[in-house]
């Protein structure tokens, strides 16, 4: 029974994600989370920037501890929860597993920038508004970006972060729901949504190849990719399924993996190709990162430029796919709880 109200609680935060998002007035893990890791960073990399060694293990430590911190958290949150049945714990659990996702605010963010590009006249003011939102979505450089490189920039942005932001959470969070039912001590959807959260925004804050974060990120970015790796793929093989190319399923994922394999990333070209191929659009090439030109390749050459259309249409597969989870991940809980 405690399993059936865990589920109903994952549902209603999905639910509350979607029709509020994060509420401005309650301090968001993230932040918290976000604060620990820079200032572990930045002693690190101002007292020991010199030694890579200190740097690389450092990092490890920083990685170890804020992910520790962040199960433990909400570890005990689910026992507390599962030994009281208090609903205090319940909201706790309601309120933590909706902030591990983020399909409002990744995708009203993008939205607002695509429909100030077409709607707004292009002078000097709005562009500079338009590239200060780009720039809180992004890592790369965009002050001297033009249009059609703002709007690929949020596109890749949005499909990207999508797996980050929305179906890592989702599949972290039910593996949790599952292991709950076999005992109340494995980890549970709290405690690895906190997890994922914290690897998520260990990898974004330092998880880069260059200068200290090459060596200080280093276990922040693989530890990234390997709790990404399943999902990535997973939404690679079900985007089809709610698109209207479900016809070429097996065309589209081919040349999806194909492109997205590509990037160093081994999760992040997947998950920008299977939307770039559905909603027929090019992604890769040039952008600007710490004054210096990198290339990524090209996916989907033959696509569109990206426009506030294709990203609408991505939204709504976001949307789409997102519902799709909810009834596979409803079936399977059922599935499990007859058998179990």
């Amino acid at each position: 029974m405690a399993e059936i109200n865990l589920f109903l609680i994952f549902l209603g935060s999905i639910g509350f994600d979607l029709l509020v998002g994060d509420p401005r007035f309650v301090i968001h893990p993230v932040q918290v989370i976000g604060f620990y890791i820079k200032k572990i960073s930045d002693y690190l990399i101002n007292n020991y920037g010199e030694s890579k060694n200190i740097l690389f293990w450092g990092g490890l430590f920083v990685a170890i501890s804020t992910t520790g911190m962040s199960f433990g958290l909400g570890k005990l949150i689910e026992l507390s929860y599962m030994q009281s049945r208090n609903n205090f714990f319940g909201l706790l659990i309601f309120f933590g597993l909706s902030s591990c996702i983020a399909s409002r605010s990744l995708i009203s963010s993008v939205k607002e920038i695509a429909e100030l590009i077409e709607h707004q006249e292009i002078n000097d003011k709005n562009k500079r508004i338009i590239k200060e939102k780009v720039q809180r979505i992004v890592s790369r450089d965009v002050g001297s970006s033009s249009i059609e490189h703002l709007l690929r920039s949020s596109t890749e942005s949005l499909t990207e972060n999508s797996v980050d932001g929305i179906f890592g959470p989702l599949f972290w969070i039910f593996i949790g729901i599952i292991f709950m039912k076999f005992s109340i001590y494995l980890p549970g959807p709290l405690s690895l949504g906190f997890s994922y959260k914290a690897i998520s925004t260990l990898d974004s804050m330092i998880g880069y190849k260059y200068d200290f974060f090459k060596y200080l990120g280093f276990f922040s970015a693989k530890i990234e990719d390997f709790f990404t790796f399943v999902p990535s793929r997973i939404v690679l093989v079900t985007l089809p399924l709610v698109s209207a190319k479900v016809k070429d399923y097996g065309s589209i994922i081919k040349k999806s993996y194909l492109d997205g394999k590509k990037y160093d990333s081994p999760n992040a070209g997947i998950s920008e190709a299977i939307f770039a191929y559905i909603s027929n659009i090019k992604l890769g090439g040039k952008s600007k990162y710490r004054n210096k030109i990198i290339e990524k390749p090209t996916i989907n050459v033959n696509g569109d430029n990206c426009t506030e259309e294709k990203i609408k249409l991505i939204c709504q597969l976001i949307l789409r796919l997102q519902f799709l989870w909810i009834i596979i991940f409803a079936l399977i809980f059922f599935i499990i709880s007859s058998l179990f």
